[in-house]
């Protein structure tokens, strides 16, 4: 068979509101997490320097801020950001009802 197909809440969170689904879908180089958050929502800052893998994060709904490098980014609905792997970054909501497709490969 040529795909593979989940709902992602169908997937145990791995965090609070933090779905995987590269395992789900079978996933040999991508990445792809679904968050859903409320407020003050915060996630712990990181790289990928090590695994080269870039990172899209695509706002769906709400708002949130991503620190890249130091640098403060807001993040209205619709929003699409792209970090380089060798970037630390730390997410964050500042809306209930957040929703973000991230998506990472090297």
């Amino acid at each position: 068979m040529g795909y593979d197909r989940t709902a992602y809440a169908d997937v145990e969170p791995r965090a609070p509101g933090m779905y995987f689904l590269r395992d789900a879908l079978d996933c040999t180089e991508l990445g792809v997490t679904v968050v859903e958050a409320d407020a003050d929502w915060d996630g712990m800052e990181h790289d990928h320097a090590d695994d080269g893998q870039e990172e899209v994060y695509a706002l769906l709904e709400g708002e949130a801020t991503i620190t890249v490098d130091g640098d403060t980014v807001a993040l209205s609905t619709g929003d699409t950001i792209r970090v380089d792997s060798d970037s630390t970054r730390t997410l964050s909501f500042e809306a209930d009802g957040s929703r973000m497709v991230i998506a990472g490969a090297p």
